[in-house]
């Protein structure tokens, strides 16, 4: 594996958290931080991206007969609205 060198700025908070890594231990520098970080948030993608690809297709395998049918368009996405809006506000939504 071979290293490349390159110059990157960081918000005060981020590096405050890889400094913060180094110190407990976790990497032995904020550049061994910032790559380990990288490669664990890559591998969380790649996680989440097969999950969903699985899901797809197991969805794609149930039968058209046993589809459950969509009554009203507008509220086709509702339940998912509602949850992202109470994921970011902390409290159930109304809509």
């Amino acid at each position: 594996m071979g290293v490349h060198k390159q110059s990157v700025s960081f918000t005060e908070a981020a590096f405050e958290y890889a400094k913060d890594l180094v110190d407990r231990g976790d990497y032995p520098n904020v550049s061994a931080a910032v790559s380990g970080e990288l490669a664990r948030a890559r591998a969380a993608r790649e996680r989440e991206q097969t999950l969903l690809e699985t899901e797809v297709q197991r969805r794609l395998q149930v039968p058209v007969d046993q589809w459950e049918p969509v009554t009203d368009v507008t509220d086709f996405t509702a339940d998912a609205r509602a949850f992202l809006a109470e994921q970011h506000d902390g409290e159930p939504s109304r809509t």
